[in-house]
């Protein structure tokens, strides 16, 4: 028989419709479930079967493209201002719809890419805050732009840039936006208006934590009330204190059945690359095959995730070159599994890595040396801090001529990473430090727990008013 719960509060979550920022927002939704609050996503039409989870329950709005989301859309501007056009009157009616309930709507938790969903909150006399996905020095950069005290497109002469708390950045640490903004205008608007009404939120999240950003911490605290809030990775690899929470509970692809725990098994100790580019990165078919015979001569075991769209830019053979060597399989390559798996095993010493945000979060929280291949967007910023703040990778250098990574420099840096020269020794105890200080941030009266607990009560004690 279902128990009926009585709660204090009913926060409701937004998350834009993407894996990289539905799983955070998913997971504080669990978070703040297990602290006693009423907690409900609310995402769009496309994308609502894919979330399930037992602590939240999950409702549509939608961005005027039920059935088939932003691949319906002619371009990012217009997925956008349908977005918020559709998402602001289906976001109100949803609340509305609570408010007669035993359980109103008291918060909303929203991407801080939906700026308008704070207006929504505001004129249904509710409170918000923003959720920010990025890093806090990625925040901090794109709060200089909207401020001007940055101007756009940035250039050589501009470099190297300096903001408080965080070290001088380059042009290439810097978000791919910001030296040409007309490569994705409307991403680059959605950054800039995070900040349009940031002093009208009662709160504000950023999915980092205390000793991972303090000195940028310090100089976001003087614009804003900035709560860390993170790691925002499922407990089972952290705390441990959400019962049955190994994943996040979202997956916008159907994870294959691939075999890859089982592959892992065989294979000895720190032995294997990871290699994974995210959800989103394409890379050129050249530079596939760059990274694939890189992979193959460093001669270490590797697990590959290649989604099914980009299999045809491997090199000819390679997969057969890989599965048929005399002794045993070198490299395994799968269309999707489960992230937080394969780096949390004991087989695995490296992570190859696209440095998205949420992936250097869970190499960070498992521990897991990195080496990073950024892209695009903010991916550059965290791959500067992976490598010379943190200290728990290497960067890849981009030859100068191509503009993309080369076999031997793929060979040179696992080599660096995976072997017990110096410096490999060095990010491997990097790695150790910050993973136990992620725990500690994270776990019972951790500093992101505090600041967890503490939004916790405001808000009840707000609904006993």
């Amino acid at each position: 028989m279902e128990v009926k719960k009585t709660y204090v509060g009913h926060v409701l979550v937004v998350p834009y419709p993407s894996q990289g920022h539905i799983n955070p927002l998913l997971q504080f939704a669990k978070r703040l479930a297990s602290k006693g609050l009423k907690a409900t996503i609310a995402t769009t039409r496309y994308t609502i079967t894919s979330i399930s989870d037992p602590l939240v329950t999950v409702e549509p709005i939608s961005d005027g493209f039920d059935d088939r989301g932003f691949a319906q859309a002619q371009s990012e501007e217009i997925f956008l201002d349908s977005f918020k056009s559709n998402g602001s009157r289906t976001l109100a009616q949803l609340i509305k719809k609570h408010q007669a309930t035993k359980h109103p709507i008291t918060c909303v938790v929203y991407d801080s890419f939906f700026p308008w969903a704070l207006d929504v909150a505001k004129e249904n006399g509710i409170l918000g805050g923003p959720f920010f996905t990025n890093s806090a020095a990625v925040t901090a950069v794109f709060s200089r732009i909207h401020g001007r005290t940055l101007r756009l497109p940035l250039r050589l002469e501009d470099c190297p840039v300096v903001i408080s708390g965080v070290p001088p950045l380059s042009l290439d640490d810097l978000p791919s936006f910001l030296n040409a903004p007309e490569s994705h205008p409307g991403y680059l608007k959605m950054k800039l208006n995070q900040f349009s009404n940031l002093d009208k939120a009662d709160w504000v999240f950023s999915n980092t934590f205390q000793s991972l950003e303090s000195e940028v911490v310090k100089c976001i605290r003087e614009q804003w009330p900035a709560k860390l809030i993170g790691p925002m990775v499922p407990s089972a690899y952290l705390d441990g204190r959400i019962e049955g929470d190994r994943g996040y509970g979202a997956s916008l692809w159907k994870p294959l059945d691939d075999g890859c725990t089982k592959w892992l098994k065989t294979k000895p100790s720190n032995s294997v690359v990871y290699v994974s580019f995210g959800s989103m990165v394409s890379l050129s078919q050249q530079e596939m095959e760059e990274i694939a015979w890189g992979l193959q001569e460093s001669g270490f075991y590797f697990l590959w995730v290649v989604k099914d769209s980009e299999t045809h830019k491997l090199p000819k053979g390679f997969l057969e070159l890989i599965t048929t060597q005399i002794q045993e399989t070198k490299g395994m390559i799968v269309s999707w599994c489960n992230q937080l798996e394969m780096l949390a095993h004991g087989s695995v010493g490296c992570f190859l890595t696209h440095c998205g945000w949420n992936s250097t979060l869970e190499g960070l929280s498992l521990g897991v040396p990195m080496v990073g291949v950024p892209k695009w967007a903010d991916q550059l910023t965290d791959a500067k801090f992976i490598a010379d703040v943190w200290g728990v990778g290497v960067r890849v250098k981009v030859d100068s001529v191509s503009g993309m990574v080369k076999r031997e420099e793929v060979v040179s840096c696992l080599n660096e990473v995976m072997n017990e020269g110096e410096r490999g020794l060095e990010i491997k105890k990097n790695a150790r430090k910050w993973k136990e200080l992620a725990k500690e941030a994270i776990d019972e009266g951790g500093s992101s727990d505090k600041a967890i607990d503490e939004f916790v009560i405001a808000l009840k004690n707000t609904c006993k008013r």
